[in-house]
């Protein structure tokens, strides 16, 4: 992969992909996420998504695609720790696999580029019939929200977890906001992206003239907006503090548990390794300790598991408990955690999570969404981009020592259990 600057705030990244018989072009806007219009940029990607001036519905976008072969367009956000992500991508079939020698990549750039700067607009903002329907759709998920007890459970504690910290802040949207929402509302809040965004072309499986085509077309693009990039929020982390536990009551089947834990400081972009391995070991695999002992042996868990989130320095423990066993199955997830920091661990078991690490690594660039999620977490943490063999080399390095010592630093931050009335220690 390479990638350059091509203006202030502008990076193309590139890769041939010759391997491929498709290509993709994505133009990914990172921001710093803001309380004021989170729920705006929450429903600005739906609203993206329907079409844009040269295909003002979802009808004529569709018979767009369908002449392009197929080709696919996603509008995705996604949080980024404290900044947010909204990415346009379109992915198709190669220039050379076209019938009648259409110019596709052309074609691909057009559509990306005009979804991102040329949206359908009604009086010089976005359509009010298209913003009701996106506002139901937004509505109806995070009202959904609450029917998911996993991940409710998992939202409420990270909230607990973050407070009023820029990373608490709900990139998913705010139900209580969405009704007032107007479509001037959300044509501010898409200039406000268009203006101070940090912006990442990325172009796989193209010709070096046809990325070049695509880079000056949004050159030109940009040229017609007054850009002033802002600075991305870096790496954070939640200071230790004492457990604080939260218990809500549901008439419910299987109790929910989530634990929020803290590394007390950010990441070191050098414990990346580490880290990967430390969660596999722990929680993150099928041979994980949460998987084998709590679940497995134990029978506390319905599914028990971990994640990490570099961003902001956070692990997560979700499980799904019998109300009764929500204590003995918190104090067995402590248990787990400090066997692996002051235990043995047996060379099976971390080699076993070492393979799985290395298998899903070398998967990696087996598809151009792979290759760009791969290589945009890259940039977006602010790394040297490694390729995934020089991640794989890195793994195979990183030993029991290291291991412990990134598990070591985690503390207990937040306990969040979902449960009966009659199950709540109160």
């Amino acid at each position: 992969m390479e990638r350059i600057q091509i203006a202030p705030g502008v990076h193309l990244s590139c890769d041939p992909a010759e391997k491929f018989n498709r290509c993709r072009v994505s133009i990914h806007f990172l921001f710093p996420a803001r309380r004021e219009t989170a729920t705006a940029h929450a429903l600005l990607a739906l609203v993206l998504e329907r079409g844009w001036a040269g295909c003002p519905d979802m009808t004529q976008l569709t018979k767009e695609l369908a002449r392009l072969y197929g080709a696919d367009l996603t509008v995705d956000a996604r949080p980024m720790g404290c900044s947010h992500n909204l990415c346009i991508s379109v992915t198709g079939i190669k220039d050379r696999f076209a019938l009648a020698g259409e110019r596709l990549t052309e074609e691909y750039a057009r559509l990306a580029l005009g979804v991102a700067f040329h949206p359908y607009l009604v009086e010089g903002s976005f359509d009010p019939e298209a913003v009701a329907i996106e506002k139901q759709m937004l509505k109806q998920a995070l009202e959904d929200e609450l029917n998911d007890k996993r991940l409710y459970c998992m939202r409420q504690a990270v909230r607990e977890f973050f407070g009023d910290s820029p990373a608490g802040i709900r990139q998913e949207g705010y139900l209580e906001e969405v009704e007032g929402l107007t479509p001037a509302d959300l044509m501010a809040a898409y200039q406000e992206m268009l203006r101070t965004a940090s912006i990442e072309l990325m172009v796989l499986g193209c010709t070096p003239e046809q990325t070049a085509a695509v880079r000056d077309a949004l050159l030109a693009e940009l040229a017609r907006v007054d850009r002033a990039p802002v600075p991305q929020p870096g790496f954070m982390a939640m200071p230790r503090q004492a457990p604080l536990r939260k218990v809500e009551t549901f008439d419910l089947v299987q109790a929910k548990l989530c634990m929020v834990f803290t590394l007390g400081r950010p990441l070191d972009l050098r414990e990346i390794p580490a880290v990967r391995l430390a969660m596999a070991l722990y929680g993150g695999s099928a041979t994980s300790r949460l998987f084998l002992n709590v679940r497995e042996k134990m029978h506390l868990c319905y599914y028990c598991s971990s994640s990490f989130q570099s961003y902001t320095g956070s692990m997560v423990v979700n499980s799904g408990v019998e109300h009764a066993d929500a204590a003995r199955a918190e104090q067995a997830v402590l248990q787990e955690l400090a066997d692996l920091c002051d235990g043995p661990i047996q060379d099976d078991e971390l080699e076993d999570c070492r393979r799985g690490i290395l298998s899903a690594m070398q998967g990696v660039e087996d598809t151009l969404g792979g290759i760009e999620n791969w290589y945009y977490s890259e940039i977006a943490r602010g790394e040297e981009l490694l390729t995934p063999a020089e991640a794989r080399a890195a793994q195979c390095a990183v030993t029991k020592d290291q291991v412990r010592e990134v598990l070591r630093r985690f503390s207990l931050s937040v306990s969040y259990l979902l449960t009966r009335k009659e199950d709540a220690d109160v």
